[in-house]
């Protein structure tokens, strides 16, 4: 069984969009969801192929450097 890959922030930022939703069918490089940080916006990619098992943000939310966004398995 493959592992789950998790998908961290890598600064703290605003979470500007949520673009796919728990359960999608995912692709090594399609946005899962867009960041906004000292107004530029940062797209959180996915790494690899798999279903997003979880998405912890929602819109509107902070993120800091490290929080969970998102599961692919």
């Amino acid at each position: 069984m493959e592992m789950a890959e998790e998908i961290r922030a890598e600064m703290v930022a605003n979470v500007w969009k949520v673009v796919a939703s728990q359960g999608d069918s995912v692709s090594e490089g399609d946005t899962l969801v867009i960041l906004e940080s000292m107004k530029m916006e940062i797209p959180v990619v996915a790494e690899s192929d798999g279903i997003l098992q979880q998405l912890a943000v929602n819109e509107g939310d902070v993120v800091q450097d490290g929080d969970l966004i998102a599961v692919i398995a």
